[in-house]
């Protein structure tokens, strides 16, 4: 009877870790995360709680057994390039859910619902900062993994409409007048803003990159 109850708990843990792991990767995808819309990177969501959950709970209670498993571990030599710290600290993070999750199923959801009102504070100022400054409080890099839409425009004088959006990600003076860089995760974000300069007489020419 007592197996059988013990079997059932790591049934429910397993199923925890899947259904928040999940969560979590739907929840970076409406924070404008896009990389983990990705087959590798949803997998590698998902299996490492889990993977970490079983080492853990193998190896917990057997000295020997935790030492040759250190000494497997160390043979391996992961070589995937992380794009950005985000990336690293949802990975982390995963392992950690993992490793929660075979001590204490409290310390799991202690974990996930710090982590969710981390996230919900972090967007709130951002959209306090829109509102009050009409600036975004994060802007996403090149760098982030994401797949960004692009204009880049050349204008003989500045024009407001792009020195005020909250899109601008660089503004550098030329001889010949300015160069504007803008990135939108929506490529239909750059083509309204395409729309409102393409006439503009100011604009000596522009790209748009999807």
């Amino acid at each position: 009877m007592e197996i059988m109850l013990q079997q059932q708990d790591k049934i429910f843990d397993v199923t925890l870790l899947f259904v928040f792991s999940l969560f979590f990767r739907f929840l970076l995808q409406v924070m404008g995360q896009r990389w983990i819309v990705t087959v590798a990177h949803t997998s590698t969501l998902v299996f490492l709680p889990i993977l970490t959950y079983v080492i853990t709970s193998v190896i917990s209670g057997n000295i020997a057994l935790s030492l040759g498993m250190v000494g497997a571990l160390s043979i391996v030599r992961f070589r995937n390039p992380v794009r950005s710290p985000l990336e690293l600290s949802v990975y982390f993070g995963a392992i950690t859910m993992g490793i929660t999750a075979s001590v204490s199923t409290q310390w799991l959801f202690l974990l996930v619902a710090s982590i969710l009102c981390a996230a919900i504070i972090l967007a709130a100022l951002h959209f306090v900062a829109l509102v009050v400054t009409k600036k975004p409080l994060f802007v996403a890099s090149f760098s982030e993994g994401n797949s960004l839409s692009t204009l880049n425009l050349q204008s003989k004088k500045a024009i407001i409409e792009l020195d005020e959006s909250q899109f601008l990600t660089m503004k550098s003076v030329t001889n010949d007048g300015l160069n504007y860089i803008l990135a939108a995760g929506k490529f239909s974000q750059i083509l309204s803003i395409e729309n409102i300069i393409k006439d503009d007489p100011r604009v000596i020419g522009y790209q748009v990159s999807k």
